[in-house]
């Protein structure tokens, strides 16, 4: 038996030292002196010096000086990699697809080819009908409950703004209290309904929106205040007004303009989707510099055709980009952005 119990130990011994030290160890070695970038995180730096990312990891940009990534549904974190698991019906789907198209979809024929579309959709929305029917704002929240919500949890600044609603509402609260007996002490997110059928009918072809405001020695604050356009209005409503225009010619988008990755995080978009986004780029950054956009445009293009690599040397797969060096390169070229 001791004998036995000795082997045993034996093996223990041996096997914890191989699995748990020697292998480490050599594939430590091995990444460190073969693939030491990667090994490391495959880490990027700024102008600075400082760390600003991974060539591996997605991470948003929020500035229109530089180029976005694709959607994300772990909203770029890197400890929560994930897919949205939404089916085409779902309709949070076709909402967060919608407020990417809203802004940037152009007229592919027609008088109006090559145009935003965004200006219509504004001027649609102002009229305030839908399907004939007035409130476009209070069918959205009551078609739309979940959406609704999530316009309220987006920003601290909308919470704000809802919760000072229900204070100047006591009457409309206390409605909803008592036909929602399970939720006495409700929050903003779920007055969202209620408090977006009110504005409605309060504020007409308007919809609430952050706008920055300059509060003096050279510092701004964010409120939210009725507003008859800009990109919330074209983000919100372009499924609508497009239900309402279904003959109008658009142009196609590259398809990761739109979809998430099965990570989440995908670091790279394609080619044609930077393409897609250039006019935006290249216009802010010549607007900064005060230079002309067409060379700044030119500029930018040649940079990301430099860039662009497809596996294998081209032989499968397309053109892709990774965002975050074509917009540390932009940063590097350009300069800061404005603030």
């Amino acid at each position: 038996m001791l004998r036995n119990i000795g082997k045993s130990l034996l093996l223990v011994t041996f096997t914890i030292v191989i699995c748990c030290i020697v292998y480490p160890l050599v594939v430590w070695a091995v990444g460190q002196t073969v693939f030491p970038e990667q090994a490391n995180g495959s880490l990027l730096r700024g102008p600075d010096g400082s760390v600003v990312g991974s060539r591996l990891i997605a991470q948003p940009f929020t500035k229109d000086e530089y180029f976005q990534p694709r959607p994300s549904a772990a909203s770029y974190d890197g400890s929560a990699s994930a897919s949205s698991t939404l089916a085409p019906s779902n309709y949070l789907l076709r909402a967060r697809v919608a407020g990417i198209l809203g802004p940037i979809v152009k007229y592919r024929g027609g008088a109006k080819a090559g145009q935003l579309i965004g200006p219509d959709v504004e001027e649609w929305f102002r009229q305030d009908r839908f399907q004939d029917a007035p409130h476009i704002v209070a069918q959205w929240a009551d078609a739309h409950n979940a959406v609704a919500q999530g316009w309220v949890k987006a920003d601290p600044t909308h919470a704000a703004y809802v919760d000072a609603w229900a204070k100047s509402h006591p009457t409309e609260v206390a409605q909803w209290i008592k036909d929602n007996p399970a939720t006495p002490a409700p929050a903003a997110a779920d007055l969202a309904v209620i408090f977006f059928d009110d504005f409605s009918g309060a504020h007409p072809g308007e919809f609430p929106a952050a706008v920055q405001h300059d509060a003096g020695d050279g510092k701004t604050e964010t409120v939210v205040e009725p507003v008859k356009e800009g990109t919330d209005i074209q983000s919100t409503f372009f499924d609508m007004w497009r239900q309402e225009h279904p003959k109008a010619d658009l142009e196609d988008v590259p398809g990761d303009m739109v979809t998430a990755s099965g990570s989440g995080l995908d670091p790279d978009i394609t080619l044609d989707n930077a393409l897609y986004q250039l006019d935006r780029v290249a216009a802010q950054w010549a607007k900064d510099g005060h230079r002309d956009p067409t060379q700044v445009r030119r500029e930018i293009e040649a940079m990301l055709r430099q860039q662009a690599t497809a596996p294998f040397g081209g032989l499968i797969g397309v053109p892709m980009i990774n965002v975050l060096e074509a917009n540390l390169a932009l940063r590097q070229r350009y300069g800061d952005p404005a603030a």
